[in-house]
Formats: C-alpha cells, structure tokens, sequence
C-alpha cells in the first residue's frame, strides 16, 4: 500500500512539474494544445503510418471532432513490428472493418492524463482496466515509473511521451500496437 501510495505522489508531482512545461514534441515536432488529435498526429514524423492507418480506415473526422478522447498512439517503429504483408494486408480497403476495430482499441472515449491513469491503477490495487471505443479491455499498469498497457493477447505496449495536450483530449505515444483479442501481429 505505500509503495502505490508513494508511487502515486511522485507521479502527481512530475505531473505538476510536466504541466508547468510546455506540450511535448512528438517526433521532434510541436503539438498544438489548440489543434486536434487527427491535425496534430499528422505533423509528427513518427505517426505517418497510423496517421495512413486512420485515413484508411475512415476515422480521420472522428478524431477532429470534439471529443474528449485519449488515445494511445503507435509510433511507426511500433508498426514496424507487424509483418509489411499483413500490414498491407490491413491497410486493404476489403479489411476496413478490422482495421477499424484495431484503431479503435488505441482510443478511450474520454480524456484520461497519466495522473488520471495512475490514481486509477493506484486505487485499483496496482491494475486498472481500460475499456476502449473498439471494445478491447487494456490492463493499465505501472512498472517503475513506466506506464504500460497490456492488451487481451498478453502484448505490452509502453507510454514513451505522455501528456500530448489536445483539443479534443490527450495522447500519449505508445512503442507497440494494440491488437483485439486473438488476433497477432
């Protein structure tokens, strides 16, 4: 019980210190607390392929709209980890459907900050499940001061830059991709 409480307090204090700082950059570029998840994905380097995954999929005007959303966003090294076919594969116009499903397991329908996150793991005994828009339920958990999620196939995914600041909600950048239960990459 102290460990989490301790836990807890040293994230809300490098919260509020991260707070008092400027948004972070994503790939080196700068995110506009003023912009929209979908028009500030676009300007970083490092989401191209899931900036053409959601184009592909139809969900580019979900993510302008107004939200809140939290989304946790693969990098493209994350997509890197799947196969080149099967992620041309998914990227067919045929597999819209799953593609959806698997975007839709980065985004919960409300704006949840990693202090939010982490009182929630806290309160929940060291484990919080996320419910997400495509119906994935995510295992939030901390390790050390890492955030992770791990997705119904056992797979972990680690926030890298939390806090990304949007207009319609918050990101934070993730190194793997989500997958709904049963399906592997």
């Amino acid at each position: 019980m102290f460990k989490t409480t301790a836990l807890a307090a040293a994230l809300a204090t490098t919260a509020t210190f991260a707070a008092a700082q400027d948004n972070p950059t994503v790939g080196g570029a700068p995110m506009m607390a003023d912009r929209t998840i979908a028009e500030n994905a676009s300007a970083a380097p490092n989401l191209t392929t899931l900036v053409a995954a959601v184009k592909a999929a139809g969900m580019a005007e979900t993510l302008t709209g107004d939200g809140p959303f939290t989304v946790f966003a693969p990098t493209d090294a994350a997509f890197g980890m799947i196969s080149e076919a099967s992620l041309t594969q998914l990227m067919d116009e045929k597999n819209v459907a799953q593609l959806r499903q698997i975007l839709g397991c980065h985004v919960v329908a409300a704006e949840a900050f990693s202090t939010d996150i982490a009182g929630m793991i806290a309160d929940d005994g060291g484990m919080h499940v996320v419910p997400t828009v495509g119906g994935c339920e995510l295992q939030a958990y901390m390790e050390g001061d890492a955030l992770k999620l791990k997705d119904e196939n056992g797979r972990v995914a680690t926030v890298t830059t939390a806090d990304v600041d949007q207009s319609n909600g918050v990101v934070h950048v993730i190194d793997r991709v989500i997958l709904p239960s049963g399906q592997a990459g």
